[in-house]
């Protein structure tokens, strides 16, 4: 069984950054692309940024909503994916998680980003 631990949230003011991680335990790394999803309250969770593994050289997609803003980048030997997040909105407000790009492994908990002033 998979576990995935995301880390790195915060409240932080519009226009600041935050730095998330997540790691994974238990499973095959690797060769998954993985994902960041959030889930703002009373709304659906959705796709935020996907990155490819190794063998289809790490590429990477974003929802147009955080594109230019947000990077996912992803450390195999520490089974570690991040999303750095510039200049952040108060429409980024969400919980975040991570999963393998399939979203059929087991969420975590996942890490609350609150943007206000």
């Amino acid at each position: 069984q998979v576990q995935l631990v995301e880390s790195g949230g915060g409240l932080v003011q519009p226009g600041g950054s935050l730095r998330l991680s997540c790691v994974a335990s238990g499973g095959i790394f690797d060769f998954n692309a993985m994902a960041w999803y959030r889930q703002p309250s009373g709304k659906e969770r959705e796709l935020v940024a996907s990155i490819g593994s190794v063998a289809t050289n790490g590429a990477t997609a974003y929802a147009d909503s955080v594109k230019g803003r947000f990077t996912i980048s992803r450390d195999d030997a520490r089974k570690t994916v991040y999303l750095q997040m510039n200049n952040l909105k108060p429409e980024d407000t969400a919980i975040y998680y991570c999963n393998r790009r399939t979203g059929d492994w087991n969420w975590g908990q996942g890490t609350q980003v609150i943007v206000s002033t």
